[in-house]
Formats: structure tokens, sequence, C-alpha cells
């Protein structure tokens, strides 16, 4: 669990599966509230784990793309039904507030 637990992880995996590659720029456009920091961090703790893949490429200014491993595809099943029970619990607990209205 400490592999993926945290605010930030499991958002940074959902945005790259199944097969996404994206820029360090284009993840942070699409988690708000995330700092560059953060993001950094976070990044590198998920590659330190072999969960993701960071590509760096020889270019002036050099590019940099990240993408899920074969390893932590192994994650997908588990992270859908996360997110499956994520909206089952919002939709109970909107009709719990209706009730109560």
């Amino acid at each position: 669990m400490s592999i993926i637990s945290g605010k930030w992880k499991l958002i940074i995996l959902f945005h790259l599966m199944p097969d996404k590659v994206l820029r360090f720029n284009e993840l942070k456009r699409l988690i708000p509230g995330i700092t560059q920091r953060m993001l950094t961090k976070q990044l590198r703790e998920l590659e330190q784990s072999d969960i993701i893949e960071r590509t760096i490429y020889p270019e002036i200014p050099p590019r940099v793309e990240y993408s899920i491993t074969e390893y932590g595809r192994t994650l997908q099943p588990i992270l859908q039904m996360m997110h499956q029970w994520g909206e089952a619990h919002l939709r109970r607990m909107e009709a719990a507030a209706a009730a109560h209205e």
C-alpha cells in the first residue's frame, strides 16, 4: 500500500493507464492543485518502485516522458476496482444526503 498511498499517486497512475505517455507539464495540467515539487517527488517514488518509466530524449531542450511499466500495469485491475468502489460510495453518500433533506 505504501507504494501507491498518498493523495497524488493514484491520480498520476489513473492518468497514465492504460498506455498513455505523458510529459511532465501534461501531467501537471491534468492534476489541478499539485505543485511541481510534489509531482516530481511522486513521480520519482513511482519510478523507484518500477511502477512508471521515465524516458529522457537527447534533445535541446530535453524531452522527458512518463509511462506505466509492465509491472505497473499489474495494478490496473486493483485501481479499477478502487475507482468503481469510490463511485459507488459517492452515490451512496449522495442518496443518504438526499434522504435527510
